[in-house]
């Protein structure tokens, strides 16, 4: 079976016990390790791998050949994008300004266009697509006046003199009262979801219940992070929705799209679209 996810910690935590044959009865991974915004394309290519790991900002454009499957994502509380700049200051700092992103299809794109939407007059100049990995460096040398940051950023934007301008899962949540929405883990609607899903989960506890089983394995795919940071992007996005979205995870995913949808920003979805699953007894 055919599956691509991202290098980051937090999915290979996720990973480990089934690449590695440690799930009961689950097939055999063939796996690509792609950056989310490659993942994004090749999902909604509609030929990509049977089991992708995207974000839940591209779910609009894939749901015709692809499921959400309820655990294996990253979706929780105190871990959003940020918006970065080299000095000091608030939104305002941002109009008519040129920011990077690396994606047009992220959730932290969508959650920045719905932020500026309410707090940035005028909006701002030129949206830049980037790859994640330069968009700090490129904030820190002029190139370019903000940008939107992810994952390991958080940890790791003092090291070039960056300020905070905001914290956009924060805003979020203070809106919404709801988790982000950031990763989704998506299978081909014609294969067994649920045991799919079995599987997902079984992966999951297996990391839990053997922290260091998956060290070597989480390192070697970390793009030079340290240990230490590792761990704490792990601690961070694998969480209690990564085991299962429940009501409160459906609920934030649906409150995104739904807004982004009437901002224009994505297709419209219908809510019963993103729960094709039975209920499990």
């Amino acid at each position: 079976m055919k599956i691509a996810f991202s290098p980051c910690p937090n999915d290979t935590f996720v990973f480990h016990a089934w690449v590695h044959g440690l799930v009961p009865g689950a097939p055999k991974l063939d796996v690509t390790y792609a950056d989310i915004d490659i993942t994004n394309g090749l999902a909604a290519s509609g030929s990509g791998p049977e089991i992708l790991k995207i974000s839940y900002a591209a779910l609009p454009w894939v749901l015709k050949n692809y499921a959400l499957i309820p655990c294996g994502g990253a979706l929780g509380r105190g871990c959003g994008p940020l918006v970065l700049a080299k000095e000091s200051g608030d939104a305002s700092a941002l109009s008519g300004r040129r920011v990077a992103v690396p994606s047009e299809r992220s959730t932290a794109y969508l959650l920045f266009r719905l932020w500026a939407a309410q707090n940035v007059p005028g909006g701002v100049d030129e949206i830049v697509v980037m790859p994640f990995h330069e968009i700090m460096p490129a904030v820190r040398d002029g190139s370019i006046d903000a940008g939107l940051v992810i994952h390991e950023a958080r940890f790791t934007y003092p090291n070039y003199g960056l300020s905070l301008l905001t914290d956009l899962g924060s805003w979020w949540e203070s809106d919404t009262g709801l988790p982000i929405p950031l990763g989704a883990i998506i299978a081909r609607r014609d294969l067994d979801l649920n045991r799919i899903a079995d599987w997902t989960r079984a992966s999951v506890e297996y990391a839990w219940a053997n922290p260091s089983a998956s060290a070597s394995y989480v390192l070697e795919h970390a793009q030079e992070l340290e240990p230490k940071v590792a761990q704490a992007h792990i601690d961070l996005y694998v969480n209690s929705f990564t085991r299962d979205l429940g009501d409160d995870g459906y609920a934030a995913v649906t409150s995104l799209l739904t807004r982004a949808a009437d901002e224009g920003l994505v297709p419209q979805v219908d809510a019963a679209a993103l729960r094709p699953m039975p209920a499990r007894n």
